[in-house]
């Protein structure tokens, strides 16, 4: 372990537990983002995974107000976490007024709203395996330094071998321990109101996800929230009011 890596994960073991942290996996992560706003000058972070069907959803935040911020990426179907993760490469957003609203007409503008003005997303992979991406907020414009860039990259580092060792403890079949209800349930619910919304409406699953995207957005809730809508029958998509 180099002496960078070493440095990090002191910053992590050293962060205070909250009460509202969850157990194991997801309470390394909520620490692993808030040692992170803090070495990194940051207004805020967050870290959302892969679950096993693809579908992102949101591990952890260091603060509260970012987990909506988050999860609007995956109502929107854009942001810097979805691109970091497609491309497979960081993404360095020093000035969101810079072309990002056209980049991301939805999200960029929540983002301002918000007082964020500058994004920076890492990947979160091992080889061919995309795990998730961390997101760094901050409410001042300017680029992040080459150490804080270091930086930076080292704590994504450390949020896959958090992932990896917390996937390897679980039961085979299972996730990791704690992200089981905060991440996988909410993501196959997503997948199976996906499904359910394709045969309503008689159109492809890429469309049905859009559908579900666009009435989240409209509604001003979460995705996941709408999901369990669906699934739950609380809402129909071909009784012409959605």
């Amino acid at each position: 372990m180099d002496e960078r890596t070493a440095r990090v994960n002191r910053l992590v073991t050293d962060e205070p537990t909250r009460p509202a942290d969850g157990r194991g996996v997801a309470g390394t992560l909520r620490r692993l983002c808030s040692a992170a706003e803090r070495a990194l000058f940051a207004s805020g972070a967050g870290v959302s995974v892969l679950a096993g069907n693809g579908m992102p959803g949101v591990a952890a935040v260091s603060q509260p107000a970012y987990e909506p911020l988050e999860e609007l990426q995956f109502s929107l179907g854009e942001g810097p976490c979805l691109d970091a993760m497609a491309s497979r490469r960081p993404l360095l957003v020093p000035d969101l007024s810079a072309g990002a609203v056209k980049r991301w007409p939805g999200y960029a503008a929540a983002l301002h709203d918000n007082g964020v003005r500058a994004v920076f997303a890492f990947p979160l992979q091992i080889g061919a395996a995309r795990l998730g991406a961390l997101d760094v907020f901050r409410g001042e414009v300017g680029s992040l330094t080459a150490d804080e860039l270091r930086d930076a990259l080292t704590f994504a580092d450390v949020a896959v071998t958090t992932l990896l060792d917390g996937q390897a403890r679980a039961a085979p079949g299972t996730a990791a321990d704690g992200l089981d209800d905060e991440v996988v349930g909410q993501r196959a619910e997503l997948f199976q109101a996906q499904g359910m919304v394709a045969v309503q409406l008689g159109i492809s699953l890429a469309d049905a996800l859009a559908r579900l995207r666009a009435y989240a957005y409209a509604e001003d809730k979460p995705l996941g929230d709408i999901a369990f809508d669906v699934v739950t029958r609380r809402v129909r998509f071909d009784d012409g009011r959605s």
